[in-house]
């Protein structure tokens, strides 16, 4: 079978990700864990160092991607797509919720920078980014679980298998619910509260007296780490409402 121009398209940009991501991810890795030795860990290093780890780990996952989409299936044992499916979303929230953390600490250091001064501790973003993880790691086991006994790897219409793409009834009835609530509670929430810290330091850093340079830098900080937000995690999220109004699983999914 010949691949189609979105195939096509998501192969190339597999494989981009993948020799540019690897590389660029360990090299950024190298740098933080260096400094980190060299100065000591601070909260916006222990977070880089959380959001380096998710982005390594996706990229380590691309050639799986490569093979299922140059194979037009799922080749691999059966036994490996639920740990790829999982540790994938675990990756994409975890993430998340680590980029609100860094969104929500730059806004308090701009709020109530002597207040925030005295909880600014690596040890106390160790944690945050702990309880971060844990509750992303629960939240999808308990939806694997619930959703499990699912057939991970099923065949298509067209007699092609597939890792968690084609469902019954029955486990719809499961999945669609559960994707809707992930994406309202580990993509909407940390989204409206990163949006609603960014305007908040938009304002403060206007009426500062940080020179024009100063507040320039701050203001398009700011406003790149909203945009990776949205950009980056949106359109997953946006299919999973999708999916719950048209209550099925959305082809478009797999392509992002």
């Amino acid at each position: 079978m010949e691949l189609t121009a979105s195939s096509f398209v998501s192969l190339l940009v597999y494989i981009l990700t993948f020799l540019l991501g690897l590389p660029g991810n360990l090299l950024v890795l190298f740098v933080y864990i260096r400094k980190a030795r060299k100065h000591g860990a601070t909260p916006n290093v222990v977070y880089a160092l959380n959001l380096c780890v998710a982005n390594l780990a996706r990229v380590l996952w691309m050639p799986v991607k490569v093979a299922e989409t140059v194979l037009q299936g799922w080749a691999l044992p059966a036994a490996v797509c639920p740990v790829y499916s999982f540790f994938l979303f675990s990756f994409v929230y975890g993430s998340s919720l680590i980029l609100t953390a860094v969104v929500v600490g730059r806004y308090l250091s701009i709020a109530y920078p002597i207040t925030y001064k005295l909880y600014r501790r690596a040890r106390t973003s160790c944690l945050v980014s702990a309880i971060l993880w844990l509750l992303v790691l629960v939240h999808l086991g308990i939806a694997f679980i619930v959703e499990g006994g699912g057939h991970f790897v099923s065949l298509s219409e067209e007699n092609v298998s597939a890792c968690y793409e084609n469902f019954t009834q029955e486990q719809l009835e499961v999945l669609v619910p559960l994707r809707l609530e992930m994406a309202l509670l580990l993509f909407l929430v940390p989204l409206v509260l990163s949006a609603f810290c960014t305007l908040r330091c938009l304002v403060l850093v206007r009426h500062s007296a940080l020179p024009s340079d100063g507040k320039r830098r701050v203001l398009a900080i700011a406003l790149s780490t909203l945009g990776v937000f949205v950009v980056c995690y949106g359109p997953y999220n946006v299919s999973h409402v999708v999916g719950f109004v048209l209550y099925t699983n959305v082809e478009w999914r797999i392509l992002l």
